[in-house]
Protein backbone atom coordinates (compact mmCIF):
# COMPACT_ATOMS: atom_id res chain seq x y z
CA UNK A 1 0.00 0.00 0.00
CA UNK A 2 0.87 3.58 -0.71
CA UNK A 3 0.41 6.31 1.08
CA UNK A 4 -0.77 9.81 -1.23
CA UNK A 5 2.56 11.46 -0.91
CA UNK A 6 4.12 7.85 -1.93
CA UNK A 7 1.50 7.16 -4.91
CA UNK A 8 1.97 11.14 -6.21
CA UNK A 9 5.50 10.50 -6.83
CA UNK A 10 5.15 7.65 -8.36
CA UNK A 11 2.43 8.15 -10.81
CA UNK A 12 3.12 11.79 -11.24
CA UNK A 13 0.09 12.49 -10.38
CA UNK A 14 -0.42 15.55 -7.75
CA UNK A 15 -1.82 15.20 -4.21
CA UNK A 16 -4.73 17.58 -5.66
CA UNK A 17 -5.52 15.45 -8.66
CA UNK A 18 -5.50 12.17 -6.62
CA UNK A 19 -8.15 13.43 -4.59
CA UNK A 20 -10.19 14.93 -7.34
CA UNK A 21 -9.78 12.06 -8.80
CA UNK A 22 -11.48 10.06 -5.93
CA UNK A 23 -14.23 13.06 -5.92
CA UNK A 24 -15.16 12.42 -9.26
CA UNK A 25 -15.26 8.85 -8.77
CA UNK A 26 -12.34 8.21 -11.23
CA UNK A 27 -9.59 6.91 -9.15
CA UNK A 28 -10.51 6.30 -5.76
CA UNK A 29 -8.15 4.87 -3.32
CA UNK A 30 -7.70 1.11 -2.15
CA UNK A 31 -7.90 2.14 1.45
CA UNK A 32 -9.11 4.38 3.58
CA UNK A 33 -8.08 4.50 7.22
CA UNK A 34 -11.51 4.99 9.29
CA UNK A 35 -9.54 6.47 12.84
CA UNK A 36 -7.47 8.95 10.94
CA UNK A 37 -8.69 9.37 7.16
CA UNK A 38 -5.63 8.71 5.08
CA UNK A 39 -5.91 7.41 2.01
CA UNK A 40 -3.86 4.43 0.63
CA UNK A 41 -3.72 2.85 -2.88
CA UNK A 42 -2.44 -0.34 -4.15
CA UNK A 43 -0.64 -1.82 -7.13
CA UNK A 44 -4.14 -2.34 -8.80
CA UNK A 45 -4.46 1.58 -8.22
CA UNK A 46 -1.06 2.28 -10.05
CA UNK A 47 -2.38 0.45 -13.11
CA UNK A 48 -5.24 2.81 -13.03
CA UNK A 49 -3.46 5.78 -12.60
CA UNK A 50 -1.01 5.35 -15.32
CA UNK A 51 -4.20 4.98 -17.67
CA UNK A 52 -5.56 8.17 -16.45
CA UNK A 53 -2.11 9.84 -17.01
CA UNK A 54 -1.47 8.59 -20.51
CA UNK A 55 -5.43 9.35 -21.55
CA UNK A 56 -5.36 13.06 -19.98
CA UNK A 57 -1.88 13.31 -22.42
CA UNK A 58 -4.24 12.19 -25.30
CA UNK A 59 -6.58 15.01 -24.55
CA UNK A 60 -8.82 12.65 -23.13
CA UNK A 61 -11.85 15.21 -20.75
CA UNK A 62 -12.86 14.36 -17.54
CA UNK A 63 -15.93 13.05 -18.84
CA UNK A 64 -14.37 10.62 -21.22
CA UNK A 65 -12.17 9.28 -18.90
CA UNK A 66 -14.78 8.75 -16.85
CA UNK A 67 -16.73 6.57 -19.37
CA UNK A 68 -13.11 4.78 -20.03
CA UNK A 69 -13.55 3.67 -16.02
CA UNK A 70 -17.29 2.60 -16.08
CA UNK A 71 -16.64 0.08 -18.47
CA UNK A 72 -13.88 -2.07 -16.47
CA UNK A 73 -13.74 -4.40 -19.35
CA UNK A 74 -11.82 -1.60 -21.21
CA UNK A 75 -14.06 -2.81 -24.12
CA UNK A 76 -14.48 0.71 -26.05
CA UNK A 77 -11.48 1.93 -24.96
CA UNK A 78 -10.02 1.19 -28.71
CA UNK A 79 -12.65 3.08 -30.60
CA UNK A 80 -12.71 5.56 -27.97
CA UNK A 81 -9.54 6.33 -29.17
CA UNK A 82 -9.72 5.85 -32.44
CA UNK A 83 -12.29 8.65 -31.98
CA UNK A 84 -9.76 10.48 -30.26
CA UNK A 85 -6.99 9.90 -32.73
CA UNK A 86 -9.39 11.62 -36.33
CA UNK A 87 -10.37 14.30 -33.82
CA UNK A 88 -6.51 15.09 -33.54
CA UNK A 89 -5.90 14.48 -37.29
CA UNK A 90 -9.11 16.69 -38.49
CA UNK A 91 -7.46 19.52 -35.88
CA UNK A 92 -4.47 19.27 -37.57
CA UNK A 93 -5.62 19.81 -40.80
CA UNK A 94 -7.65 22.70 -39.76
CA UNK A 95 -4.49 24.45 -38.16
CA UNK A 96 -2.54 23.63 -42.00
CA UNK A 97 -5.32 25.29 -43.38
CA UNK A 98 -5.11 28.63 -41.63
CA UNK A 99 -1.69 28.77 -41.64
CA UNK A 100 -2.06 28.26 -45.34
CA UNK A 101 -4.64 31.22 -44.99
CA UNK A 102 -1.81 33.32 -43.25
CA UNK A 103 0.65 32.72 -45.67
CA UNK A 104 -1.47 33.67 -48.66
CA UNK A 105 -2.47 36.77 -46.53
CA UNK A 106 1.16 37.86 -45.84
CA UNK A 107 1.70 37.04 -49.96
CA UNK A 108 -1.06 38.85 -50.61
CA UNK A 109 0.50 42.23 -48.14
CA UNK A 110 3.59 41.99 -50.56
CA UNK A 111 1.87 42.23 -53.84
CA UNK A 112 0.44 45.32 -52.61
CA UNK A 113 3.64 46.93 -51.46
CA UNK A 114 4.86 46.98 -54.94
Amino acid sequence: MYKVREFAEITGLSRETLRYYAEVGLLEPAYIDPENRYRYYDDGSYFLASLLVKLRSFGFSIQEMSEVMRDESFENLEAMLKQKRQKILNEIEEMKAKIEEIDQFLESGKDDEM
